[in-house]
C-alpha cells in the first residue's frame, strides 16, 4: 500500500486548504484512513479519520467544526478540507491507512511521506 499526500502550502490565518491522499496497491482490505500532523519538535497527533465502509468520521477536539475528512472510493482518494486555519495548525500533515478502524490512534500500518502546512 502506498500513500501520497498533496495540497499543503502557506496560507494566512483564517484561510483554507484541501489536502489529498491518493492510495494505491492492495487497498481492498483497508478499513480506515486517517490524517495526522506533527508540529516541529512535537509528537504526531491524530486530526481526523474515516471508516471507509460506513463513512463514520472522527475528529480531534482542536479541529472539530473547522476540518472535514471525506473520501472518494472510486478515486482511492481521501481529502482533508481545512477551514479557518490558525497558526497552531502549522505542521507536517500525514495520511495513514489501516485494516482496522483505529480512529485517531497512532498505530496505523501505512503512512505517507507528508505535506507541509504553514499558517502565517
Amino acid at each position: 500500500v502506498q500513500l501520497v499526500e498533496s495540497g499543503g502550502g502557506l496560507v494566512q490565518p483564517g484561510g483554507s486548504l484541501t489536502l489529498s491522499c491518493v492510495v494505491s496497491g492492495s487497498t481492498t482490505s483497508l478499513n480506515c484512513m486517517g490524517w495526522f500532523r506533527q508540529p516541529t519538535g512535537k509528537e504526531h497527533e491524530g486530526v481526523a479519520s474515516i471508516a471507509t465502509g460506513s463513512g463514520n468520521t472522527y475528529y480531534a477536539d482542536s479541529v472539530k467544526g473547522r476540518f472535514t475528512i471525506s473520501r472518494d472510493n472510486a478515486k482511492n482518494t481521501v481529502y482533508l478540507q481545512m477551514d479557518n486555519l490558525k497558526p497552531e495548525d502549522t505542521a507536517m500533515y500525514y495520511c495513514a491507512a489501516d485494516f482496522y478502524n483505529l480512529q485517531l490512534a497512532r498505530s496505523y500500518t501505512y503512512w505517507g511521506q507528508g505535506t507541509q502546512v504553514t499558517v502565517s
